[in-house]
């Protein structure tokens, strides 16, 4: 192997746009305006990390700045001006790190050193990596001389979160965002420089790398780097020997450990993911993995094995597409949601290794509460707001809500009061109900934050605006229980329903007010009080 001191990704670091990878439109955009002479004032490059940001903004300067123009850019031999920006020390090419140098005073300078032109190069240009770190007044300084600088000044920013600019600056820029490197691209590239190192590295192996990488050639090649680093003497470095160095396990094992959830076995599965845990594999990762072995379950009809970026071999994703047939999509489903749950108590536990054991074990018994037509209930966010729903496994035997099974059983009482009790037949007759039991917020959040999309025996589907309650659902149930001696599903939809009462009366009171508006007596009072303005109207009892 080749033991050149430099790191590779310094070392295979892109000297011109034939060379960057995966910004092909990037590369000829910038390159036709430089040709046609319509070059805009700054450029602003953003993506994830190591897609090339920094590098295509010294591409930049060297294709304003090279000594054999546009259409003959420097390759392997490099002129004056490319050398000396290729190495960060040219006197006409500046760049700063925002990082660091974040303040008001900063910009100025920079500023003031921009009202003298380039004195070996025809442009002069500024290159700020991580721009969104300047402060706010940093921004505000830059402004201007963004707007109208002068013809031989010229601005390049990078950045990895440019929501964080401010919007006057974005519009001063011709925007650029660098994507993500597609994981064929990434394997083909990285394997070129596998070869050019002399480095025995298995196609496994770099897909491994591909896929941690998640898109970045500065990841993936500080990956191979380690990789090719730890080999000693005609050794290969395969998929094993990766999986120790990076921290991952072989997916076969967690397709094995999910056949044998599905198959209730408690004890080989403790046994298997022990297993996976001596090996050194973080919970974290492990949860996250199981969550992505979720997603392949799920969706794999729709997938081929190379969109899954290579995370899955040939086999693995056969066996997947066959279990997956076999499977409920709402158990799936249900797993995700566990699952995600989990991944929080990991922040909360000291010792995460036991929570992933027990997490294994729910499962378990969530696919066995499946075989008896059970159904489960989680509490989740929505919309900010903790709300109960019920998620059905059996369409048939519905789930009781959990703080009703936690509910006593009320005193038996006299015949005719649970006469009075099973009337509640309308979502009308509900708030009347609540009028007369003097639940006043229980009836103000049905009347002003519920669309009700459908009501029926012992069941109310409803829909809601941001203002609900979050206690709501609780506290219904437990009042309907408790004024029907029965037990009621409530489920949350995602169809809109009708308009709640509130807005209803507030739409019959327009309705009113335009009619009157449309009357005779009203253009009669108009006549006579052209000024006059109808705010409201009062009906009669009779007229209600």
């Amino acid at each position: 192997m080749n033991r050149n001191t430099k790191v590779l990704a310094l070392k295979y670091r892109p000297q011109n746009f034939e060379d960057l990878i995966g910004q092909e439109v990037v590369a000829e955009t910038i390159t036709n305006s430089i040709k046609f002479k319509k070059i805009p004032n700054a450029y602003l490059f953003s993506g994830i990390r190591g897609v090339g940001k920094t590098t295509t903004a010294r591409i930049v300067a060297k294709s304003l700045n090279c000594l054999n123009g546009i259409e003959n850019l420097c390759k392997s031999t490099l002129c004056e001006n490319c050398e000396a920006i290729s190495n960060s020390n040219h006197i006409d090419v500046l760049e700063m790190d925002a990082a660091s140098k974040t303040g008001v005073d900063d910009v100025r300078d920079l500023i003031e050193f921009s009202r003298y032109g380039p004195t070996s190069s025809k442009y002069k240009v500024f290159i700020i990596d991580e721009v969104h770190m300047l402060s706010k007044q940093a921004f505000n300084a830059l402004l201007k001389t963004l707007e109208e600088p002068p013809e031989y000044l010229k601005f390049i920013f990078a950045t990895t979160e440019i929501k964080k600019i401010p919007i006057t600056v974005v519009s001063r820029c011709q925007r650029f965002d660098l994507s993500r490197i597609k994981s064929s691209e990434l394997f083909e590239f990285i394997k070129n420089i596998k070869d050019k190192e002399g480095g025995n590295v298995s196609d496994d192996a770099l897909k491994l790398i591909v896929k941690i990488s998640e898109g970045s050639v500065r990841d993936a090649l500080s990956l191979l780097d380690r990789g090719l680093i730890s080999l000693e003497k005609n050794d290969q470095l395969d998929l094993i020997k990766a999986q120790k160095i990076f921290g991952y396990f072989d997916k076969s094992q967690l397709i094995n450990l999910f056949e044998l959830i599905l198959g209730g076995e408690e004890k080989k599965i403790i046994e298997t993911y022990r297993k996976i845990y001596d090996q050194g594999i973080e919970p974290k990762i492990f949860i996250n993995d199981f969550l992505e072995l979720l997603y392949y379950f799920k969706n794999i009809n729709s997938l081929t094995p190379e969109s899954t970026n290579f995370s899955l071999n040939d086999e693995e994703f056969s066996k997947i597409q066959k279990m997956s047939n076999n499977i409920d999509d709402q158990v799936l489903i249900l797993f995700w949601q566990l699952t995600i749950r989990t991944l929080d108590e990991l922040d909360i536990v000291s010792n995460q290794d036991l929570s992933i054991e027990m997490f294994l074990i729910r499962l378990i018994h969530l696919v066995s509460a499946k075989d008896k037509n059970k159904s489960y209930i989680l509490e989740e966010p929505v919309d900010n707001k903790n709300v109960i729903t019920d998620i059905k496994i059996d369409t048939v035997n519905q789930i009781k809500n959990i703080t009703q099974e936690k509910k006593t059983k009320p005193e038996i009482k006299r015949d005719t009061e649970k006469e009075e009790k099973n009337l509640i037949t309308s979502f009308d007759q509900l708030i009347k109900i609540c009028t007369q039991k003097k639940e006043m917020s229980l009836k103000y959040e049905l009347e002003k934050n519920v669309n009700l999309v459908s009501f029926e025996k012992n069941r109310i589907e409803i829909s809601f605006n941001d203002n609900l309650d979050k206690n709501f659902v609780k506290n219904l149930s437990l009042k309907l229980f408790e004024w029907t001696d029965q037990r009621w599903i409530i489920t949350l939809s995602k169809s809109k329903g009708k308009i709640s009462i509130k807005e209803q009366e507030i739409n019959n009171k327009k309705d009113i007010i335009r009619n009157a508006q449309n009357s005779e007596m009203y253009k009669t009072v108009l006549k006579k009080f052209p000024d006059a303005k109808l705010f409201d109207v009062i009906l009669k009892k009779d007229e209600e």
